[in-house]
């Protein structure tokens, strides 16, 4: 059996992005749970490549830290001057003198490609035993783009940028997507004989194609199937449209795997996020990072999931959670803020205007509405009341505190850390709790109540308050 042919795969991602005006490079953009470049580093490992070569220029320590962390096994190659794609690869192609087989040429701004379009575009060149292939696209508006130029047995001649076509090339709709697939050896050979005799004074990657049918050697076009995934971007306009139209395949994908989504334009979902069949997404809601969604559960409207995972059933109504998780049928807001380390337990509840970091909510537990809970255990069944403080920090240290298996904290309620409520306990409403209340005891702080017998009379004569008072009281009000 013969062995395949060695792929390996070189990104281009040395440019600027000048027109992005930002001090991020352009190939570290984020577009939906990655960076441009991440998408392009993903399809590369997606058609199992040997090798994966990365070209870095402009700012090369961030992109460098970014290809450290995000495909250590990535080589960075660096292009000090940027010199036009051809002096790219050729840069890329010194730094790997053992290189043989078939090299794929992507760039690092074109973050909507797919493996199956590599896949197909390589089958291409394979099956033509072809020294280069380039993937092309039809489009309405070629303007700025490089054009497909055939020849009259409809094959390619040539590629030429627009800067140096003519008028009659600028009409051609067919565009070349910046994507190819090379012979190594024979893409050695031609890469040295580029010259910066153009507009650009650059040495261009498409000569090569040129150079190669000029000595005879066969040349081959694959058309993109989808001419959106050919698409790059240059400023945040573009990079905004870019995003638009991954939502909107993400989302879609999703749907046809049983999610239910009731309005695609206002659901974004990161790449990097899952979900389940019969999972549902109302308006206006994102699912970010890391984050799961278990079948059954409901997220939204309003809500925002980062690095969050929902179990099965659950609902999560206009909710912000990040580094959550969220239990089996638990219930989450609205308006709740859930932060790094919280748990919810199955069936567990936390209400409206609820704020919760580093809790744990056992099953069953409540925390229904105005709430804030820092560093706490809270146990199976128990009830928080409305306006309860969990004080978690007393100016230098944050401490715990443990509420206790179906435990009741009255409303308005203090818990001073660190602090426990045992099993069963109850604490009165409006307490300051600083000590340890035993299981099965009440804990109450409050000053006893002291009624000042005619004071409003006194202190407040003339106003509505007295006057409603006297009615009540059948007692004359003092006049001024």
């Amino acid at each position: 059996m013969s062995q395949a042919p060695s792929r390996t795969v070189v990104v281009l991602a040395a440019g600027e992005g000048k027109r992005m005006k930002s001090q991020t490079p352009k190939v570290l953009q984020p577009l939906l749970g990655r960076t441009l470049l991440g998408h392009v580093l993903a399809v590369a490992q997606a058609i199992h490549t040997d090798r994966t070569v990365v070209v870095v220029g402009h700012k090369a320590d961030q992109v460098g830290a970014f290809l450290a962390e995000a495909a250590p096994a990535a080589t960075p190659v660096l292009q000090a001057e940027q010199n036009g794609t051809g002096h790219a690869v050729r840069i890329a192609l010194d730094a790997t003198p053992d290189l043989t087989g078939t090299v794929v040429v992507l760039s690092g701004d074109v973050p909507l490609l797919r493996p199956e379009t590599v896949e197909a575009l390589l089958a291409t060149h394979e099956r033509a035993g072809a020294a280069a292939t380039v993937l092309s696209a039809e489009v309405a508006e070629p303007g700025g783009l490089g054009r497909i130029v055939r020849g009259a047995d409809g094959n390619l001649e040539r590629i030429v940028e627009q800067k140096d076509a003519t008028e009659e090339q600028r009409r051609i709709r067919e565009i070349n997507s910046g994507i190819y697939a090379f012979d190594a050896a024979l893409l050695r050979e031609a890469l040295g004989k580029l010259s910066t005799d153009n507009a650009q004074g650059e040495e261009y990657l498409t000569d090569v194609f040129g150079i190669l049918a000029a000595q005879g050697h066969p040349v081959a076009i694959e058309v993109a199937e989808f001419a959106y995934e050919t698409l790059g971007c240059n400023d945040r306009a573009e990079l905004a449209r870019l995003r638009v139209l991954m939502r909107d395949r993400v989302n879609e994908a999703w749907m046809r795997s049983g999610v239910l989504i009731l309005d695609p334009a206002t659901t974004w979902i990161d790449v990097t996020a899952t979900l389940e069949p019969d999972a549902t997404v109302d308006q206006n809601s994102q699912i970010l990072g890391t984050s799961s969604v278990a079948t059954g559960a409901v997220i939204g409207p309003d809500t925002t999931l980062v690095d969050t995972t929902v179990a099965a059933g659950a609902t999560v109504l206009r909710t912000h959670s990040i580094g959550a998780e969220i239990g089996p049928s638990a219930t989450v807001g609205p308006y709740s803020y859930l932060r790094p380390g919280t748990r919810l337990g199955e069936k567990s509840k936390i209400g409206g205007f609820v704020e919760a970091k580093n809790a744990e909510l056992g099953a069953g537990a409540k925390v229904p509405h105005l709430t804030y809970v820092g560093d706490a255990t809270i146990g199976a069944k128990a009830n928080i009341g409305a306006g309860t403080i969990f004080a978690n920090y007393d100016g230098v240290r944050k401490s715990h505190t443990t509420v206790g298996e179906a435990a009741f904290v009255g409303s308005d309620t203090v818990l001073i850390a660190p602090v426990e409520i045992g099993p069963g306990a109850y604490v009165a409403a409006g307490s300051a709790v600083q000590k340890n209340v035993p299981a099965g005891n009440l804990g109450i702080t409050r000053a006893p109540q002291r009624n000042v017998e005619g004071w409003v009379a006194r202190a407040r004569p003339g106003t509505a308050s007295a006057e409603a008072a006297a009615r009540a009281t059948d007692i004359t009000p003092e006049q001024d």
